[in-house]
């Protein structure tokens, strides 16, 4: 997108508000961290996650390296050597220290992460505020992909935190807030909705990554879609008829998945002499039958998808549907971020929970739009070289930060995981 002033004031109105906007992201980072001890920000729970200090300090070598050093004259990195520890998988900018192995960085110490973090800071906000119009025009577009990117982050932080806690035998809770009751959940209902020509995709407008683009057109046939999220109660239906022990409902794959990882039920559900419970930021709770059910791998969502007769969306449709019902970030939705959960659909008419509730899996593999130009420079491994065996979830969780949700954004994960913030809704073809 063109940038230009059209007086000084303009000027100053700019840079003002994106001053605000990076302090206000960098900063709810820090909040999302502060309940966490040194010892909790260290550990890495697993290969696909990531220590909390190590968000904290990748957030902030991602606005060193593309936004510092190539734009603020005279600037020097706050360290040398971590470049190679925080990189994530840039490999043009260079080597890198291996992902899974994260945890051992016991060293630099979280006080000399904090302490960098601190700098930046002040670096970025003396470059926004006195930059020269050309240096700043040219760096505002990375500036903006970066505070995306550190909203990304700000998910990541409580998705890995919450699967650490999950393996301590303490159960210790992230958050102290009160539990807040889903609402009551009406009977699932299926919405119409016509097909035809459509266009999906980013329309240039706002901010959108580089795998949003371009806006096509695609051909839709009739199709019904679930007025909401399935809930835990019809999801434990499917784990007490057998589901996970039926291999004519999984795909290959997921079956030899569900095999091998001894599979039963979902992520974070505990059973203890017939009674459930689910694990969650809050700690370990009752399981809640109204609030939708979360932590599904793709494998268990396609199969549950089965068992009720039904298939999984099509991104297209997903966004379709979103698009026709001018789904947004609800009050509901608000209410589940603060209490760090996601809430039940209540009583209205759908289509309910199209955004900010949980993450939705699609039945659409991850690949590049028609067009699809990733973008230049190294930020272009952003998103485009993952585009091989990974399945598209759409929708935003409660997780997501509310300037970082829209209706066309594109997330993608492999269909084995499901420590992310991820359910399902149903999908069949019309007729």
């Amino acid at each position: 997108m063109a940038f230009s002033f059209a007086s000084s004031t303009a000027r100053d109105v700019q840079r003002a508000g994106l001053a605000r906007r990076t302090a206000n992201v960098r900063a709810e980072t820090r909040a999302l961290a502060a309940p966490l001890s040194p010892e909790d920000q260290q550990v890495q729970s697993m290969p696909d996650a990531s220590p909390t200090k190590w968000h904290l300090a990748h957030t902030t070598w991602f606005f060193e390296t593309f936004v510092l050093a190539p734009h603020a004259p005279g600037f020097a990195p706050f360290d040398e050597t971590f470049g190679y520890l925080f990189n994530s998988y840039y490999e043009a900018v260079g080597p890198r220290h291996p992902r899974p192995a994260r945890g051992l960085l016991t060293r630099p110490a979280l006080e000399r992460i904090s302490a960098w973090r601190e700098r930046t800071d002040a670096a970025l906000a003396r470059f926004i505020e006195s930059a020269p119009d050309d240096a700043f025009r040219r760096a505002m577009p990375m500036i903006e992909l970066g505070l995306h990117h550190e909203e990304q982050h700000q998910e990541l932080i409580l998705m890995d935190i919450l699967h650490l806690f999950s393996l301590n035998p303490l159960a210790p809770a992230y958050a102290s807030a009160a539990p807040v009751a889903a609402e009551t959940t009406r009977p699932l209902a299926w919405t119409e909705l016509a097909g035809g020509l459509a266009e999906i995709g980013d329309d240039g407008r706002g901010f959108a990554f580089d795998n949003e683009r371009p806006r096509h057109k695609v051909w839709l046939e009739d199709y019904r879609l679930a007025d909401r999220l399935v809930t835990n109660s019809e999801f434990l239906a499917f784990v007490e008829a057998g589901g996970y022990e039926n291999p004519l409902l999984w795909l290959a794959d997921g079956w030899d998945w569900v095999r091998s990882e001894a599979v039963r039920h979902p992520l974070y559900w505990r059973e203890r002499d017939g009674a459930w419970a689910e694990f969650t930021l809050r700690g370990l709770l009752p399981l809640d039958p109204a609030r939708p059910v979360a932590h599904l791998s793709h494998y268990e969502a396609d199969a549950y998808a089965r068992f009720r007769d039904a298939r999984l969306p099509t991104e297209a449709e997903w966004e379709n549907a979103a698009r026709v019902s001018a789904a947004d970030v609800s009050p509901a939705n608000l209410l589940g971020r603060r209490a760090f959960t996601a809430l039940g659909a209540g009583r209205d008419a759908g289509p309910r929970q199209m955004v900010g509730d949980l993450w939705e899996w699609t039945q659409t593999a991850y690949s590049p739009y028609p067009g699809f130009v990733p973008a230049a420079g190294a930020v272009g491994e952003y998103n485009g070289k993952f585009m091989s065996g990974q399945m598209v979830l759409r929708g935003g969780s409660f997780a997501t930060p509310d300037e970082h949700i829209r209706i066309t954004y594109r997330n993608f994960f492999y269909p084995r995981q499901r420590w992310m913030f991820s359910g399902l809704r149903l999908a069949r073809d019309a007729g």
